[in-house]
């Protein structure tokens, strides 16, 4: 099912468009996306393009990632749109820079202009699976390291006007107990000495090394620190979770749970984790972390659960997971995000869990 057949779907990308933004800042700028097909990136593609539509915003999308048939396939309704630009890229082997050379020198009228130049990049690519992190623990470390290292270089070569790296509602670790809410200085526990310790630990490193090219290289970076986001771009093959749910939610088989569920965490529906992207894009502080999370989104895992089983018309099961699947989820048991910093910035979230998951589920449902 192409999601643009969605009238719920493009209701969102619309609602998100009509945001009271100064959108006039990307008005003929180029956007460079990783990540562009995942969950964030796509829907973040999508009010991109359909805002060049509706306002004439001309603004240019190029869409890093590995299969150009896959950004295409995704993109298919702007897929003679000269404001897409697919270019290839990997991680372990970096962006094909022929590729993006000469697609910048179509860009600027084949180099009229006399200056190839990306004015935004946005680092959303990540290993964010945890039966990657378990089972390629070096390749999701490296990839969150040596990837984000890549694109700032690319920033930085290319005089980009600002860069966001997409990370994560784990580099808080555990909760120690002392606070409801994470706000953005909060440190809790994490043992690095595990396996499952690549995946935040390399995302801590990531907002210190973006840290370092602030101060060295003097770019402007502001990080995106998300929770657990979910909606009907997911893909998949998706391991989280609450993507599980979801699946078994939409075949009409029981809510699988891996545990007893008494974990409280903060979630976020896809649009209201755009809005917060854009808002802290065009309007966040330099060198500054913004929490994407609303409280009205927070839930225990065994109510998250029960809440699917109960749109779906199915029923809750336990199922303890064996030592590798365990091995790749996280061990925080309360993590809530406080979202005050971005909601001074004019943030908004749409969506509550209960709404989001409804709306989620009759997307994918092909429910109009």
């Amino acid at each position: 099912m192409s999601l643009y057949n969605s009238k719920l779907y493009m209701e969102d990308v619309v609602n998100t468009c009509a945001l009271d933004l100064p959108w006039e800042k990307l008005k003929g700028k180029t956007i460079l996306v990783t990540g562009a097909s995942g969950l964030i990136g796509s829907f973040f593609v999508d009010v991109i393009l359909e805002k060049n539509r509706a306002d004439g915003l001309g603004c240019t999308v190029l869409a890093l990632g590995r299969s150009k048939e896959k950004i295409y396939n995704r993109f298919s309704n702007y897929e003679s749109d000269k404001h897409l630009v697919y270019i290839p890229y990997d991680a372990a082997s970096g962006v094909d820079e022929t590729a993006l050379s000469e697609a910048l020198d179509v860009i600027n009228k084949s180099g009229t202009s006399g200056e190839r130049r990306i004015d935004y990049i946005l680092h959303l690519a990540s290993n964010t699976h945890p039966i990657q992190y378990a089972t390629d623990p070096i390749g999701t470390i490296m990839t969150n390291v040596m990837g984000l290292k890549d694109l700032l270089e690319l920033a930085e070569k290319y005089g980009a006007e600002r860069f966001i790296f997409a990370s994560s509602n784990e580099v808080y670790g555990e909760n120690r107990g002392d606070v409801e809410f994470f706000d953005e200085k909060y440190c809790g526990y994490i043992d690095s000495n595990t396996l499952r310790a690549g995946y935040p630990e390399s995302k801590r490193c990531g907002e210190a090394l973006c840290q370092a090219y602030i101060s060295q290289k003097k770019l402007d970076v502001v990080v995106a620190r998300f929770t657990r986001t979910y909606g009907p771009s997911m893909q998949m093959t998706d391991t989280k979770a609450i993507s599980q749910f979801i699946k078994n939610g939409l075949a009409g088989e029981d809510i699988v749970l891996k545990s007893e569920g008494k974990q409280f965490y903060s979630y976020a529906y896809m649009a209201d984790s755009v809005s917060g992207l854009l808002t802290l894009m065009l309007l966040g502080e330099k060198g500054e972390a913004y929490n994407i999370a609303d409280e009205a989104s927070d839930i225990m895992m065994k109510d998250l659960a029960q809440c699917i089983a109960e749109i779906s018309g199915t029923k809750v099961v336990f199922d303890l997971p064996d030592a590798v699947e365990a091995s790749g989820y996280s061990t925080a048991t309360k993590a809530r995000l406080a979202g005050d910093k971005l909601k001074k910035l004019g943030w908004k979230p749409a969506y509550n869990i209960k709404l989001g998951l409804n709306k989620t589920l009759d997307i994918l449902k092909g429910e109009n």
